[in-house]
């Protein structure tokens, strides 16, 4: 078992964020010892979205013009169909993401979440998966999207569906549990 005592992990997410693709590798992560921070656009409270219906609520700990990405030692992006089309929008939010990828930390990403990473143009040249019906869209954004579990590219992790939450989850934890500052 990996231990991420120290690690501080930012979930950055909205209202419509994949219920089990936050809180799956949410628990993965304080199960292993992470300090795990909601970051959102809005304060207060922020609502998931579990098939087809608005479901749990989730305190969110720091709005994201107010985070600073060299807090946190990764990021995890849930996907849903609501969450990134309602992040893409956000420019505090695409540019909190592309500070991770500056600083080569690691991103985690599952299902619709890449489409936000299109927004951030951190896509082109990377090897990646993701839900089928974003498949093109990474395409055209130059991304060599591959119908796998789980796919990492250098600091990128993703994957396709709630479905793969279990590779997902093991590869963000040995990912993170990799990633030695100086």
């Amino acid at each position: 078992m990996h231990h991420l005592k120290g690690k501080k992990i930012a979930i950055l997410a909205t209202n419509g964020f994949e219920e089990s693709e936050l809180f799956e590798p949410k628990k993965e992560l304080e199960n292993h010892g992470a300090e795990v921070f909601i970051i959102a656009p809005e304060e207060g409270k922020i609502t998931a979205w579990n098939h087809g219906n608005w479901s749990r609520e989730l305190e969110v700990n720091v709005k994201v013009d107010e985070a600073n990405p060299d807090d946190y030692d990764a990021l995890v992006l849930p996907g849903g169909v609501i969450n990134p089309d309602k992040l893409r929008r956000s420019e505090e939010a695409v540019e909190f993401i592309k500070r991770f990828f500056e600083t080569n930390k690691p991103v985690a990403t599952i299902c619709h979440g890449p489409q936000v990473l299109i927004e951030a143009e951190v896509v082109n040249g990377r090897t990646m998966t993701s839900f089928f019906s974003i498949k093109k869209d990474l395409q055209n954004a130059g991304a060599n999207w591959v119908d796998q579990k789980v796919v990492v590219d250098n600091n990128l992790i993703s994957s396709r569906n709630p479905g793969d939450l279990p590779a997902f989850n093991k590869k963000l934890i040995e990912e993170v549990a990799a990633v030695h500052h100086a």
